[in-house]
């Protein structure tokens, strides 16, 4: 009937409504892991920076471990922002030790259980970004080396590459989650309508059926009412 196809129409809206919500709080979710990447990022700029620093006769021994010491604390930092971003205790980009990865971040967007739209690994921290012999080099400020600051811009270029790698599929899985929320948008406006006119419609009929079933009860009753009134005029001629 028009009423059970309308119900189904309910249950598929409330479903993608849901999924709607979903889409929206993954958005909110991708941006704040974004928005830590980007300060990770810089952290590894300014590590960079310290490590041509160092990579010159012009810096004395002792400013090179100046330098070593405040590239410890840039990635105790980096490790930091990893370890401390998360939404609803779910970590984003790191482990919450600080070494393992973080997990595949997976959405469903829509109806069924297979429509969901999923984030690379993600583990942005020293271990995730090769950067822990640096770490162990820097820990020991005072024996760091003109040879190792060179060797280690090589470890942070490529840890610069990573992480601009995780944020560009951050980015890109937030616009596939933006533009699967806007289908569903639509999709929701369609079924809803749909639902609408069908109850509209199932209405009208059961209303004209009711009308019609009501005119044929009142018909029968004047009918017998007529008969009754007959017979009884029968009657009166007899007597």
């Amino acid at each position: 009937s028009g009423l059970a196809i309308a119900d189904k129409l309910r249950t598929q809206a409330t479903s993608i409504n849901q999924g709607i919500d979903n889409g929206n709080s993954a958005v909110a979710l991708l941006q704040i892991a974004d928005k830590s990447m980007a300060e990770q990022s810089k952290i590894l700029d300014t590590i960079k920076a310290k490590l041509i620093q160092a990579n010159t006769d012009t810096t004395s021994s002792a400013g090179r471990e100046a330098i070593a010491k405040d590239i410890s604390k840039l990635l105790e930092q980096l490790n930091n922002i990893g370890e401390q971003t998360n939404y609803n205790g779910r970590q984003l980009i790191s482990g919450a030790d600080g070494t393992s990865s973080a997990s595949v971040h997976t959405f469903q967007i829509g109806e069924k259980s297979t429509d969901t739209i999923k984030t690379v690994a993600i583990s942005a921290n020293t271990t995730g970004l090769s950067l822990t012999t640096l770490s162990s080099n820097v820990a020991t400020a005072s024996s760091f080396t003109k040879a190792q600051a060179a060797a280690a811009q090589t470890a942070v270029n490529a840890a610069i590459t990573s992480l601009n790698t995780m944020r560009a599929d951050i980015g890109s899985t937030q616009n596939q989650v933006e533009s699967a929320v806007r289908n569903l948008m639509t999709q929701a406006t369609n079924v809803k309508a749909a639902e609408s006119i069908i109850r509209d419609v199932d209405y009208a009929l059961e209303s004209a059926n009711f009308n019609k079933q009501n005119i044929i009860a009142q018909a029968g009753t004047y009918a017998i009412s007529q008969a009754n009134a007959a017979q009884q005029n029968v009657l009166r001629l007899l007597q």
